[in-house]
């Protein structure tokens, strides 16, 4: 099997890139997927409630974001990871990384640039069949990770 390319997929809970859940591929094409731990300067006193989850549930089952950092430049250190192109995903990372100020090592770019013939919209229309057809939910990560590669098996086999 060739190598995959790296896709990645973050659930935000506001319009300002607050990263809630993160999942990506694995060159491999597994796939890796976690909640994240909101640090505290994310925390509005006010809610309990972060996007769909409450703030016991993302420090009870999140891996805390320097861990999500560490674990991310593991897998792609340097390396262009591709979106679905219609979240915050470019959004999200950098709050992630500015929490520890550091600088994003990865480089987002959308999916549809891997498929020379496919125009971006037929791009979106593959992904939302594939999400449909595998009765996925879209901008879930882990969801659209797999939708993202099942899409792009299917676009390259001969």
């Amino acid at each position: 099997m060739t190598d995959m390319p790296g896709f990645i997929a973050i659930e935000t809970g506001d319009e300002e890139g607050l990263p809630l859940a993160i999942a990506w591929s694995r060159t491999d094409g597994s796939v890796k997927h976690t909640l994240i731990q909101p640090d505290d300067s994310w925390i509005d006193e006010e809610s309990g409630i972060m996007g769909e989850y409450s703030i016991e549930e993302l420090e009870s089952l999140g891996v805390s974001p320097l861990d999500v950092i560490r674990e991310l430049e593991t897998d792609h250190f340097n390396a262009t990871l591709y979106t679905n192109g219609t979240g915050e995903d470019e959004l999200a990372l950098t709050r992630l990384f500015d929490t520890y100020g550091l600088d994003p090592f990865v480089e987002l770019a959308p999916a549809e640039v891997l498929y020379d013939d496919l125009s971006p919209g037929d791009w979106q229309r593959g992904r939302g069949d594939m999400l449909n057809e595998r009765g996925l939910e879209p901008m879930r990560p882990d969801d659209e990770i797999d939708a993202m590669l099942h899409l792009h098996q299917r676009l390259t086999q001969p």
